[in-house]
């Protein structure tokens, strides 16, 4: 009897996730709510004085974050992830020297891990049936660009100056991906 029950909930809880998967709508609204959620936390951490950002450089901006797009909604989803997965990476590094809430960066963390988490499913099933487009393009000059950002901060040595260059960004990076997330209809 139980071993029944067990396997209705297992067929259920199957059917319901890959339903899930492909309600780009609901996705869209959770995407919104998080980014909303991730700029306030960013809000909340302060910055160093406005000469900061005469030390910024040139992180070679992809294209397509400068220019609006027109993307395929699957080509949405993983440049979407791509941004969230880089953008956790250079918030886990040594930010010490920047008096920010560990808190407040924690939360953060959690917010964008969670936002993966929603995506996980749908962005495997891109994967899977290779029905993207753009996203293969796009994809590796958003990785230069990150990994750009990531070698900034260090030959900053991770200063407070040089944090508050990243935290510009990841605003940018934010208006981004809201307007990346209008392209997740159903």
């Amino acid at each position: 009897m139980t071993y029944r029950c067990l396997l209705q909930m297992v067929l259920l809880l199957c059917f319901s996730t890959t339903a899930l998967s492909m309600n780009y709508s609901l996705l869209r609204f959770q995407q919104r709510r998080s980014d909303m959620v991730c700029q306030k936390l960013l809000r909340q951490l302060p910055s160093t004085p406005q000469h900061c950002l005469e030390v910024r450089m040139d992180f070679q901006v992809p294209e397509e974050m400068k220019q609006a797009q027109q993307f395929q909604k699957e080509d949405a989803v993983l440049v979407i992830y791509e941004m969230l997965q880089q953008i956790f990476s250079i918030l886990t590094r040594d930010f010490s020297s920047t008096g920010w809430s560990e808190t407040v960066i924690e939360d953060l963390l959690v917010e964008l891990q969670g936002q993966m988490v929603h995506l996980e499913p749908i962005q495997k099933e891109i994967m899977q049936r290779k029905n993207f487009t753009t996203g293969d393009m796009t994809i590796p000059h958003l990785k230069k660009y990150y990994i750009n950002l990531g070698q900034y901060l260090k030959s900053m040595e991770y200063n407070s100056s040089a944090w508050t260059v990243v935290r510009a960004e990841m605003f940018k990076n934010f208006s981004f991906l809201k307007r990346l997330t209008g392209y997740l209809r159903d």
